[in-house]
């Protein structure tokens, strides 16, 4: 389902990327501890110390392929989007020794972060399911980890709003300032120059400008900031003539109240910036 996001030819320059923040001068310590050992082999296990959703598997061990050719084998035992357990074994990694222990950390990195996210946004979208609500991620993402982080959403069981700033039109508070403050304007003005591919949403503020949204035919109408009293006037408004968007402040404590008002899509930044990393382990196995 999500194995599109992440094909190798994409994801491989990340990587290196990386590695080379680690590895400019060489991993020194590494280099000394193995330099009087012939053919050094290792084999450590990777460990959940929590539980959790795994996500990020395909990324750890393109580490290990990008560093070592085949001198390292990993083998998994849970798929991405799979439920672990504290201290289940998630994979056994064995090779050569100077590069399990050179990518080990960069190997983690990506793991317990991506995974971090699936396990926050699994916790999001499971409250919400039953009213026919989707969770989806913002804009609001670590630069230059957008591809990875939408991954991590994805395998959580949440929904991608637009990749980048050509997949949709969004009309902001400021974008419709900057045209006199009428939506219907904005609207209008897009039009002109609009793929008919793509679709348009307004951000809108107050039930007035829902209503000047409706009779510009936006396609998507995101309720910003908005009380759940708002919320439900405002999609009894709409009435099925766009798609309702519900953003701002979304916690695990009120999404379901917003669910209940009667919108489509709920977005929010949170399973994304607040996703704590899934703690999980390295271990060696004597």
């Amino acid at each position: 389902m999500t194995k599109f996001l992440l094909n190798d030819f994409v994801i491989d320059d990340f990587i290196k990327f990386a590695l080379k923040e680690d590895l400019y001068y060489g991993d020194i310590t590494t280099d000394a501890v193995c330099a009087n050992i012939i053919n050094p082999q290792f084999e450590v296990y990777l460990t959940a110390r929590v539980d959790g959703v795994l996500c990020g598997r395909q990324i750890f061990e393109r580490v290990f392929e990008i560093l070592s050719g085949d001198k390292i084998k990993v083998e998994f035992y849970f798929s991405d989007g799979q439920e672990i357990k504290k201290g289940d074994k998630i994979a056994k990694i064995c090779g050569d020794a100077r590069y399990i222990l050179t990518g080990e950390r960069l190997a983690l990195n990506f793991i317990q972060k991506l995974s971090g996210i699936a396990t926050y946004t699994r916790k999001f979208q499971s409250i919400v399911d039953k009213y026919n609500v989707r969770v989806v991620d913002t804009r609001k993402n670590t630069p230059n980890f957008r591809i990875f982080e939408k991954y991590a959403v994805k395998v959580g069981g949440g929904h991608l709003h637009r990749f980048n700033l050509s997949d949709c039109v969004m009309l902001k508070d400021n974008h419709i300032a900057l045209l006199g403050g009428s939506i219907i304007s904005a609207v209008k003005e897009v039009r002109k120059n609009l793929s008919h591919a793509h679709k348009i949403e307004v951000e809108c503020d107050t039930i007035e400008q829902v209503r000047e949204a409706i009779l510009a035919k936006a396609d998507i109408i995101m309720l910003d900031n908005m009380s759940c009293n708002q919320m439900k006037e405002c999609c009894e408004l709409i009435n099925n003539k766009a798609i309702v968007e519900a953003s701002g402040c979304v916690t695990l404590d009120n999404i379901e109240q917003i669910a209940m008002t009667g919108v489509d899509i709920i977005s929010t930044s949170a399973i994304v910036m607040k996703a704590p990393t899934l703690d999980l382990a390295f271990d060696y196995n004597p």
